[in-house]
């Protein structure tokens, strides 16, 4: 029971307490996006954590859309989110809501406060609310509207609603307290005018609660009893408590605040992406190149491993920043056992083995992962003619260079030794064709006479192959420069994307699916683009080498 106790994090264990205490019965989280751009790979951790948290304590999870800001909100961005949270495994089950839904509710909710005397309209612009709002030493100074009586207030909401009023004209405040330390409890704005088409509820309303007041409402609403958000809205949980007491809510939830999920020298900003995107510098919201979950998945990214990295980062109430490695260790971790490693090469150069029958083919049983047996084996085919990759051939090569070279002989992985004999280049002094012969007594790459040779090499059947375009991904920003130029611009990185369109695969790859993936031998881990590739002109992201930069912490 002991080591029961000792990892739970801060939140369970408020949880925990609540539970004990009687503050709630059960434990009712929710995860609410606004539907404004893609998530990202943070938003993974609010999510997993939400839905983790349910799950734990046997309680519920919704999936709300905050959506009270139809200026930036699309129903693209609804359906992305969607089906980002459902791959990730979160089940909302039938829980699915939107904070439009409520805004009958809401707009009754800001009635009630002007009849208890804790709103008003004001007639104040932006600029002038803000020289009224004081400053962090300075005390704000009452609007000239706050004592307005309810009467009018009432008058004047009603008019706000029924569209009397231009954008900014008239706004709805809480009436609290202009000299508060908290800025965030000097009279905000809860309501304001916005003729704008919503992406849900259409022109039916012409004024849109502001989000510090419709959160809690919604959570009020929906019966959430921790409404877990990040550390930036710490100093607004006094107004989100305000906003549940001041309507009665009986069972008014609590707000926990948690330590957001920072990726070194990566692009999340939604305007930074917006703008990749309008310039065509990435090919959408899902380019692989960038950590939202769309482009995460299509670049070969599973759950398991999205999970696996946001438990091994944790959940504290101090920001830190986390290095990418971490997050491609935890994809390496989760493949190695479960994927086939096959055979591709990538800049290929023809092989002919001049003693081996010209029309034959042979095929040999290959072990889908050594490691993992349980995947079973898969015929390759082995004929006269072979491509292999480039750089296992040099014509003069260093001391310790065992691959092919004139004179030497090499294992073709699973077939035969080969020696290679010649080689033929083009009028550019290009090497274009190597010629060998094969040992037949080596089937299977091994010697009868117990000679040894130092290098293997990995090659496909050029009767046989199928032709591939690969992606090969670097950082989308410039790692040693930064992200951020000093005028605030992206120090975009020139060589972000490689594609390598003379590619050949094993046939066995030819019914492969979108967002199948493989270890490619020695190239590191690749999957099917779910958006370019066709069964006729198959297409594969590289969603990681094999080689590791990152350490995994020792426990102590």
């Amino acid at each position: 029971m002991e080591n029961d106790t000792v990892s739970r994090n801060f939140i369970e264990q408020i949880i925990d307490k609540d539970l004990a205490e009687g503050h709630c019965e059960t434990v009712h989280t929710r995860f609410p996006p606004e539907p404004n751009g893609y998530l990202h790979i943070g938003h993974a951790k609010s999510i997993l954590l939400n839905y983790g948290l349910a799950q734990e304590y046997g309680g519920l999870f919704n999936m709300r859309f905050d959506d009270t800001n139809p200026t930036k909100e699309k129903a693209e961005f609804v359906e992305s989110i969607k089906a980002d949270i459902k791959w990730l495994g979160a089940d909302w089950e039938d829980r699915l809501y939107f904070a439009s839904d409520y805004f009958g509710q809401m707009y009754e909710a800001a009635v009630k406060l002007i009849k208890k005397g804790k709103a008003y309209v004001s007639d104040l612009s932006a600029e002038q609310m803000r020289e009224y709002r004081g400053t962090l030493t300075e005390a704000g100074k009452d609007d000239p509207s706050r004592e307005r009586s309810v009467e009018e207030n009432l008058r004047f909401f009603e008019e706000m609603k029924d569209g009397k009023y231009q954008d900014g004209e008239k706004v709805l405040r809480a009436k609290i307290d202009m000299a508060s330390p908290n800025m965030n409890m000097r009279d905000p704005v809860i309501y304001r005018v916005a003729h704008m088409t919503h992406q849900n509820t259409g022109d039916t309303w012409c004024i849109y609660p502001m989000y510090d007041f419709a959160h809690p409402i919604e959570d009020a609403i929906e019966g959430i009893t921790h409404s877990i958000c990040t550390l930036e809205f710490e100093d607004h949980r006094p107004l989100y408590d305000w906003v549940v007491r001041e309507l009665e809510y009986e069972k008014p939830p609590k707000q926990i605040e948690f330590a957001k999920l920072y990726l070194t020298n990566v692009v999340t900003g939604k305007r930074y992406i917006k703008k990749l995107v309008e310039d065509g510098i990435v090919d959408g919201w899902d380019d692989p190149r960038l950590v939202s979950i769309a482009a995460l998945r299509r670049r070969g990214f599973t759950p398991e491993s999205i999970k696996m990295f946001v438990e091994l980062c944790g959940i504290s109430k101090s920001n830190s920043s986390v290095d990418y490695a971490m997050l491609e260790y935890c994809i390496r971790e989760d493949l190695k056992l479960k994927r086939a490693r096959v055979m591709a090469v990538l800049d290929p150069i023809k092989v002919i083995i001049d003693n081996y029958p010209e029309d034959e083919t042979e095929y040999f049983e290959v072990t889908n992962n050594m490691e993992n047996e349980a995947l079973g084996t898969r015929k390759v085919p082995f004929t006269r003619e072979l491509y292999i990759d480039r750089e296992d051939f040099m014509e003069e090569p260093p001391k310790k260079y065992f691959r092919m070279f004139p004179g030497n002989e090499v294992r073709l992985m699973h077939a035969y030794f080969v020696k290679c004999e010649s080689f033929i280049k083009d009028e550019n002094g290009r090497v274009v064709e190597i010629h060998c012969t094969y040992d037949p007594a080596s089937k299977g790459g091994n010697s009868p006479d117990g000679r040894k040779v130092k290098g293997t090499i990995h090659w496909v059947s050029a009767k046989y192959a199928k032709k591939a375009t690969v992606r090969l991904y670097e950082n989308i920003v410039d790692e040693e420069l930064g992200v951020y130029n000093e005028d605030g611009s992206l120090n975009l990185n020139p060589n972000s994307l490689t594609v390598l369109d003379q590619c050949y695969v094993e046939p066995s790859l030819e019914k492969a699916e979108a967002y199948d993936s493989f270890q490619f031998v020695r190239q590191g881990y690749f999957c099917v683009d779910a958006k370019d590739s066709t069964p006729e002109a198959m297409v594969f992201n590289r969603i990681v080498s094999l080689k590791s930069s990152y350490k995994l912490p020792s426990v102590q």
